[in-house]
């Protein structure tokens, strides 16, 4: 089992930056991508960033694409997600998640962003926002 150890986030006004970095340790030569998450109550898990391992390829929420960047370490096996510009609607619950051997076919839904295609997940860290 993949472990992935979030870091970072916390509170800013609107207009600042937080980043959040996931650390994967065990079994990381599985990883096929990797993403963020985030989750508000009552509402499903959404997908934020995501980013093939193996080619660095980089898919982003509509809602966050030119505030929000998704970066990896392979040397580290690590993770990041710089958030600039932030807003309130930004606050939630954000998760690091690690697809490790995915089912076939993978390549092609990995755009989608859809948390069950994610078989590890970190414990999550709070990002608040105030206007």
């Amino acid at each position: 089992q993949v472990q992935l150890v979030q870091s970072g986030g916390g509170s800013v006004q609107a207009g600042g930056s937080l980043s959040l970095s996931c650390a994967a340790t065990r079994y990381t030569l599985g990883i096929r991508h990797m993403g963020w998450f985030r989750q508000t109550p009552g509402k499903e898990r959404e997908g934020v960033a995501s980013i093939v391992t193996a080619d660095g390829a980089i898919y982003y929420a509509e809602s966050v694409k030119g505030r929000f960047t998704i970066s990896q370490d392979n040397t580290e096996n690590t993770v990041s997600l710089q958030m600039n510009s932030l807003k309130p609607e930004d606050t939630a619950m954000y998760y690091c998640a690690a697809a490790w051997l995915p089912s076939p076919g993978w390549r092609d839904r990995v755009s989608t962003m859809k948390a069950d295609e994610y078989n590890n997940w970190g414990r999550g860290t709070q990002v608040t926002v105030s206007s």
